[in-house]
């Protein structure tokens, strides 16, 4: 239910019950909604925290430069005396030779900001944090799952019965590769603005460090950009992570919504909009991102761009990722709720298939894993995996300038797609 239909229905509520038409269940409906506020107003109070400074977005966003050291993640039991690491002990190395890969493609690329630095920068020693309105809590079928995604969000690549993954609502169009021990990842990705059905469904774009087996235990970090009106309470793409140790059940969060990730860049906030987004034939934008594991430390790190180390998930937070993960993905996922029987009309990538090729199909380029010498290298054996290729689908590829890369997406319901 949005906020507006909920404020909408407690108005007429209280109207009823003013007027003495509803006295017993009047007098339980009131300690119903005073609990929920009450929930709600706990949960904001712990996820927004003191600001030094506060920003107003241009997209309605307030960013809250929050001091370092009072971010949510230390509301962590285990982080209560964590000394912050303000650098990563190593960033992984570019490999050469065979594995060398050009990060200067023929196509002209353009630089990508976030729409809050239009109005405003937060200081040094400080991070910025999107602030949670009530009305986005509201938006969650409770204050203890906002921020959380449903459970069995996971690609099941190895699944012989794609209609099992099916059954969750979610569809992918990815490239993968598993087998190994992996301890990091890196991609560029085509940033687009997709259209998204009913809000309650979602687009995202990511890539995923997987660790365990894809039952109650697995492990997973997350990032990419998303569009998502359920969480957000628009269709603007945003930056955005996510982690769980237990499979979406009880842990993990997306951005800063839960204690866990430790940020330590005053420049990039989680789940602020990025701007400005591809268009076809029009210039193309993409984003650069790598995670991986400090050997040293064995926290697993974020950057985002050539410049902007973001921060990290202390290893604790995980079980089979404290040691390294045994899959990597890379590429789209959607929500696919098909409520009037119909495949949803929400787009992946672009919402063109990948054999539209540039400037009008998305796409994944130097897609790259890091080994356990911290190197970066390209995958072997990249794999793909969709649902229904007929409604979104990925084509991989190389070449000198992106090495490994791949287009992917599609319009969802299409004449072969009902």
């Amino acid at each position: 239910m949005s906020s507006e239909a909920h404020f909408s229905n407690e108005r007429v509520f209280i109207w009823f019950c003013s007027w003495g038409l509803l006295s017993l269940t009047c007098a339980a409906g009131r300690l119903s909604v005073s609990t929920q506020n009450l929930e709600v107003h706990k949960h904001l109070k712990r996820l927004n925290k003191p600001a030094v400074k506060s920003i107003q977005s241009p997209d309605g966003d307030i960013i809250d430069c929050v001091h370092i050291s009072k971010q949510p993640a230390f509301d962590h039991p285990f982080l209560k005396d964590h000394k912050i690491q303000m650098n990563p002990s190593t960033i992984p190395d570019l490999m050469f030779g065979e594995n060398k890969v050009s990060e200067k493609p023929k196509e002209k690329f353009n630089p990508v900001t976030q729409l809050w630095h239009q109005t405003g920068a937060c200081s040094s020693g400080t991070i910025p944090v999107r602030r949670t309105k009530k009305e986005d809590v509201l938006r969650a079928s409770s204050a203890k799952r906002y921020g959380k995604k449903k459970h069995r969000t996971v690609p099941l690549p190895r699944s012989a019965d794609p209609d099992l993954a099916n059954q969750s609502g979610h569809q992918h169009a990815i490239a993968y590769v598993e087998g190994g021990k992996f301890y990091g990842a890196k991609a560029t990705i085509n940033v687009w603005e997709p259209k998204v059905q009913s809000s309650n469904e979602f687009s995202l774009s990511q890539l995923w460090i997987l660790g365990g087996a894809f039952g109650q235990d697995l492990n997973s970090i997350e990032a990419g950009w998303q569009v998502s009106p359920d969480l957000y309470g628009d269709n603007n793409t945003r930056l955005f992570t996510y982690w769980t140790s237990d499979a979406y059940q009880a842990t993990g969060c997306y951005n800063l919504l839960c204690s866990g990730f430790i940020q330590i860049n005053s420049q990039i906030a989680m789940g602020a909009s990025i701007s400005p987004v591809s268009g076809f034939h029009n210039p193309q934008y993409d984003i650069s991102i790598t995670i991986w594991k400090d050997l040293k430390e064995g926290h697993w790190w974020m950057q985002f761009g050539d410049g902007y180390v973001l921060g990290y998930w202390p290893s604790f937070l995980f079980s089979y990722l404290a040691d390294s993960a045994s899959i990597v993905e890379w590429g789209g996922e959607v929500v696919n709720m098909e409520e009037d029987g119909h495949h949803t009309t929400t787009q992946m990538g672009s919402g063109q298939f990948p054999d539209a090729g540039f400037s009008k199909a998305s796409y994944f380029r130097n897609i790259q894993v890091v080994d356990s010498s911290n190197n970066l290298k390209e995958p072997k054996g990249l794999n793909t995996f969709t649902e229904k290729s007929n409604c979104y689908d990925v084509e991989v590829g190389k070449n000198d300038d992106w090495g490994h890369y791949f287009y992917y997406g599609g319009p969802g319901r299409n004449p072969n797609c009902q």
